[in-house]
């Protein structure tokens, strides 16, 4: 499990900054945990309006600092299936993995090439997600119509940060009510 460095210690955890996109987590980690840092529900305002569907279950690995993100971390997030909790087994489940570097070409091809509803998310120091990206089997689990986009959020560093989308709108981010 990795902890974002940042002045405020809501913004430190993984936990905290993909709340943002409607992904509510709890860490879970421990002996024989699979590698499973986090579990959560991820509800994605136009889809539960519009379907009227059960929320979308994600298990959550964590990767820290300069480890770069390779293939062998998505075979790792493919074996996280098999220790997955009841009610975090069959359809509408997803796993993502999560680190502070990009995805490498490898994983974005591993990604590709898996039987499993699975996801990458990457996010900076300071907690901005700046890469979000899925496989076609995530798509079938539910975010069919989803995509990803950027923008720049101003302010002193003027970095991009993820946005998601439902059909080319824009989604709004959920606000923090802490």
């Amino acid at each position: 499990m990795f902890a974002i460095q940042a002045t405020s210690r809501r913004a430190q955890q993984p936990e905290h900054f993909i709340h943002r996109y409607g992904v509510q987590a709890r860490r879970v980690g421990g002996a024989s945990d699979y590698g499973i840092d986090l579990l959560g529900i991820w509800r994605i305002p136009e889809l539960r309006e519009k379907q009227r569907s059960q929320p979308l279950r994600v298990i959550l690995q964590c990767k820290a600092g300069s480890q770069r993100a390779g293939p062998a971390l998505i075979r790792e997030l493919e074996g996280s299936f098999a220790g997955a909790p009841v009610g975090w087994r069959g359809s509408k489940v997803l796993a993502f993995l999560v680190s502070e570097r990009t995805a490498t070409k490898g994983v974005r091809e591993s990604l590709g090439r898996s039987q499993w509803p699975m996801g990458f998310i990457s996010c900076t120091k300071d907690g901005a997600v700046q890469q979000m990206l899925w496989n076609r089997r995530a798509e079938e689990e539910g975010l069919e119509g989803i995509g990803v986009g950027m923008r720049y959020t101003g302010g002193e560093s003027n970095d991009p940060e993820v946005v998601l989308t439902c059909n080319g709108r824009h989604l709004p981010l959920v606000e923090s009510t802490e």
